[in-house]
């Protein structure tokens, strides 16, 4: 495994874990996995799916749920499920229960099982990959107990997400691409430039979607649209 990767793994107090690895861990539905987070980061996906559980608009999710900030590294848009109060519990939690656990973002869904990809090499160059490429991390959940043994690949069933992730990996590229690109931007362009088009990306790659229509095909095109012009704004 890359060292980077190695470090990420560590960092988050975690061991790699193979697709056919086994994990022991049982939800008691004790709920302390909704208290005490600040690390509940929203995809695109989960933004819509979301959205559609709960009857609003992206825009409106966001904005009564989330907040949006530029990754310190990256530069593109984060959105993150905003804690509440002292216990920072999850804003999404009513009477105990979840109110979008059939549609909840997907590092709730995949918890105690994490995921990890290294899209590019230590230049920033993209590299071509694949569902191979993916690593899974187990964490101790602190909670629940070990009642239960299971598989990664049987968990990610489970949980609805497909081992062949194409949003997945579609996305981490995305990420890797627009990261890049903005960073050339910032030793280009005045700030106000550099708000502007990453206000652009949280709005289409987040926000632009129907939610009677599918996911996917939406994804794409905006993705295409927005890297497109990006690289229209950096030729000119």
């Amino acid at each position: 495994m890359d060292e980077t990767l190695k470090n990420i793994i560590s960092s988050l107090g975690g061991r790699e874990i193979g697709i056919d690895g086994t994990f022991k861990f049982h939800c008691t539905c004790c709920g302390k996995c909704c208290i005490n987070r600040e690390d509940i980061l929203l995809n695109p996906r989960d933004v819509y799916n979301m959205s559609r559980e709960l009857g609003m608009s992206p825009e409106k999710l966001v904005k009564k749920y989330c907040e949006v900030y530029a990754g310190e590294d990256s530069r593109v848009p984060i959105v993150r499920v905003k804690p509440k109060g002292h216990v920072k519990r999850c804003p999404l939690l009513k009477d105990r229960k979840c109110m979008v656990h059939k549609s909840k973002p997907s590092v709730c869904a995949l918890f105690p099982i994490g995921r990890v990809l290294q899209v590019g090499d230590t230049e920033g160059n993209i590299k071509d990959i694949s569902v191979e490429d993916v690593q899974y991390i187990f964490s101790s959940p602190g909670c629940g107990d070990n009642a239960e043994s299971h598989t990664v690949r049987e968990w990610l069933g489970h949980c609805g997400i497909p081992i062949e992730d194409e949003f997945f990996i579609k996305w981490q590229k995305v990420i890797m691409e627009t990261s890049i690109i903005f960073r050339k931007m910032e030793k280009k362009f005045r700030p106000q430039v550099m708000e502007l088009a990453w206000t652009a990306a949280f709005v289409v790659l987040y926000l632009h979607y129907d939610t009677g229509e599918g996911f996917m095909p939406q994804f794409e095109e905006n993705a295409q649209s927005f890297q497109g012009l990006l690289h229209k704004i950096q030729k000119d």
